[in-house]
């Protein structure tokens, strides 16, 4: 039987912890016991756990082995926020697919209410990716940032962002038009083993301006579609995180 994965949020030496809302989901809601084992998930590897303490707010493990894993792939997912709800949705099934981060962007025709309530959804959305990670077993969720507007994934404050702006990763920005590549047929162009590191821009609901368009072109950003149909945003994050994670396998 597959034992449960869960990430830590305390690790000292063969010791993990869980506290707070995490541990009175597994103490109460799961009704664990003492003796009762599950792989726990340190940040830098998957290992056996049993409990040994367990309490509303707090429960140890005691840690074993180190589980085999496989490596992430590097993939960037750069999402306009559009309607939390199904924005969230994509955020939940991105995370499971296996996206290493996560880049809130508030794009031009993200609605004025969305944008202004955006940062308050980080934690949030930090629970989220969290939550989804340990449900599709993976070692650690992937980073979400703070929501930032289109200049600063120029580099800025945000590690992530400025990654987006200083890595040799391919990145692609996903695009309503017939005369673009099909992102499959230009995720598997190139070189014989295909990209090492992804990033994908996602436009919002109504589809990314012109302006912003130019702004992607000049940064050295490839537009790609998905075929000839418009897609939601949610639908398209979706689709397009998985074809590009299957080719950076």
């Amino acid at each position: 039987m597959t034992r449960r994965r869960w990430i830590a949020d305390e690790v000292h030496g063969d010791t993990a912890t869980l506290t707070g809302e995490h541990a009175f989901h597994l103490s109460r809601v799961l009704r664990a016991q003492v003796g009762q084992e599950f792989d726990i998930a340190t940040g830098h590897a998957v290992r056996h756990g049993r409990i040994t303490s367990i309490s509303e707010d707090r429960v140890e493990f005691a840690l074993g082995e180190e589980l085999a894993g496989k490596s992430s792939a590097q993939l960037t997912l750069v999402l306009s926020i559009f309607k939390f709800d199904r924005m969230e949705w994509a955020i939940e099934k991105c995370t499971e697919l296996g996206v290493a981060r996560i880049i809130p962007l508030i794009a031009r025709r993200t609605d004025s209410h969305l944008a202004a309530a955006a940062s308050k959804r980080h934690e949030r959305w930090q629970r989220m990716v969290r939550q989804a990670a340990e449900q599709s077993r993976r070692a650690a969720p992937p980073e979400i940032t703070l929501p930032i507007k289109l200049k600063e994934l120029g580099g800025g404050n945000s590690p992530a962002a400025t990654r987006a702006a200083d890595t040799s990763a391919r990145k692609i920005v996903l695009a309503e038009s017939d005369t673009t590549s099909r992102l499959r047929e230009l995720l598997d162009s190139g070189s014989g083993d295909g990209p090492s590191e992804v990033i994908l821009a996602i436009g919002p609901e109504g589809g990314w301006a012109e302006d912003e368009l130019k702004w992607f072109q000049k940064s050295g950003w490839t537009a790609a579609s998905l075929g000839g149909t418009i897609l939601r945003a949610e639908t398209a994050a979706i689709v397009a995180t998985a074809l590009a994670l299957d080719a950076l396998q």
